[in-house]
């Protein structure tokens, strides 16, 4: 016989954990941009954390050089906001990355556009 759960929430804890780090995270890089300009314009795209929550990676819309280095610089910043602002057990390791799936809609999007060029 299947055990009831006590949770009431539609989706598991994995995805509610990553959601609510997106949040926080975008929310903190806001304030950081603000004094950083070499990270311009990120947009957070979501966050995967492991099964064990120890290690999060932070999908980000694009990702130069230089913002890279600067989100290395602030990590321990970011990861505090999402300790003082999580209820978590522990506070997971960020790491960055691009986003492939910007990556990929974005070559289908020069495809297409060339595509469009060579119809004329």
């Amino acid at each position: 016989m299947a055990r009831a759960s006590g949770s009431h929430h539609p989706y598991p804890r994995s995805a509610r954990v990553n959601q609510i780090l997106r949040e926080v995270i975008s929310d903190e890089l806001m304030r950081i941009t603000d004094v950083d300009e070499r990270l311009g314009l990120l947009t957070v795209t979501g966050v995967e954390t492991t099964p064990d929550m120890r290690q999060a990676v932070v999908f980000l819309d694009s990702l130069s050089d230089e913002a890279r280095v600067a989100l290395e610089e602030h990590r321990a910043q970011l990861q505090s906001a999402v300790n003082v602002q999580t209820r978590l057990k522990r506070t997971p390791k960020l790491s960055f990355m691009a986003d492939p799936a910007v990556a990929s809609g974005e070559a289908v999007e020069e495809i297409l556009r060339r595509q469009g060029h060579d119809d004329e």
